[in-house]
């Protein structure tokens, strides 16, 4: 994880070099008189599969009291 602080100037020279080093965990800081203004970070990849469906079953039990009306008194 490393990160870089700018100010805008070497921002607008050269982000495109420092956006291409950027490695997950990584983030680029711009600064405005030695102060943070914004920050950079790269996008996380997206996942090559869907994710399956159903992974949690079984691991939480839903009570039928769940599905019960809430009485009067939750609402005041």
């Amino acid at each position: 994880m490393a990160t870089t602080r700018l100010d805008p100037d070497e921002a607008q020279a050269r982000l495109s070099e420092h956006v291409a080093r950027l490695e997950p965990g990584d983030s680029i800081i711009l600064c405005r008189e030695g102060r943070p203004v914004a920050e950079l970070r790269p996008l996380e990849e997206p996942l090559a599969e869907p994710r399956p469906v159903g992974l949690g079953r079984g691991l939480v039990e839903i009570p039928d009291s769940f599905f019960e009306p809430l009485p009067p008194s939750a609402f005041s």
